[in-house]
């Protein structure tokens, strides 16, 4: 089933059909096509306070040794190596800008000491565009680019 949210209209669900059910702590429940409304989401995540919520607009973890690939994703359609410890994630659905935030981690290797992640070599703005996003991951030790066994990557916009 396909849920669509949004910011200023709420959450549309159009595929629901009469047999399917959405319960937001039990006080909206959908038993055909129709909208929940903004003022719902709120709820329905438990968030409590005046301050927007913000959700996270692609995600990725995928194996960075070898042959490159995703083991989970959203928004985001492949990884391209470019070499050692350095990738690119390509967004499914483009960002609005190349403004958005960016957060990362990636697993220790045995034979990398001190390993850490640095989302686009940081000081480049060009590094974060609409489409995709550079990555590097480098030995803390030497500050050599070298592959991770693990990256995870969340972006928020």
């Amino acid at each position: 089933m396909t849920i669509i949210l949004n910011g200023t209209t709420g959450i549309t669900t159009p595929d629901l059909t009469s047999t399917d059910d959405i319960t937001a702590n039990s006080s909206a429940v959908l038993t055909s096509a129709s909208d929940i409304a903004a003022s719902q989401i709120t709820t329905a995540l438990n968030a409590t306070g005046s301050a927007p919520i913000y959700a996270c607009r692609a995600w990725v973890n995928f194996n960075g040794t070898g042959t490159v690939a995703i083991r989970a994703a959203g928004n985001v359609s492949t990884i391209t190596d470019n070499g050692p410890g350095n990738y690119t994630v390509n967004f499914t659905t483009a960002m609005v800008d190349g403004n958005y935030c960016a957060q990362g981690t990636s697993k220790y290797n045995a034979s990398a000491t001190g390993q850490n992640v640095r989302l686009g070599a940081s000081t480049y703005a060009s590094d974060f565009t609409t489409t995709a996003l550079s990555v590097q991951t480098t030995n803390a030790g030497n500050n050599a680019t070298t592959d991770s066994q693990m990256v995870s990557i969340t972006i928020f916009s």
